[in-house]
């Protein structure tokens, strides 16, 4: 019997959740590594099925990150704007 290393997390529903939530191009990525990981890992390519996991989350942490940085914009753009409304009036 092989003695295999624990199966790496593929972290799939943080992929989905940030595909559909929040940014969907590093959402996209985030889904193709995780889809990965457990054939890889089947196929006894350990240390691949490794790395796709990392990149997996990776991606879907950037895919977080963008988002909170698009929303910080969003707020502040609109949020100068109403405010030199504000201000004008």
């Amino acid at each position: 019997m092989e003695n295999k290393p624990p199966r790496p997390n593929s972290y799939l529903a943080l992929a989905i959740i940030t595909t559909i939530v929040c940014c969907l191009p590093t959402g996209i990525v985030s889904i193709i590594y995780s889809t990965k990981v457990n054939g890889l890992y089947e196929d006894g390519k350990y240390d691949e099925a490794l790395r796709a996991s990392k990149n997996a989350k990776t991606w879907g942490l950037i895919s977080i990150g963008a988002t909170f940085l698009v929303v910080i914009l969003y707020v502040l753009i609109f949020g100068v704007a109403i405010f030199g409304a504000l201000v004008g009036a």
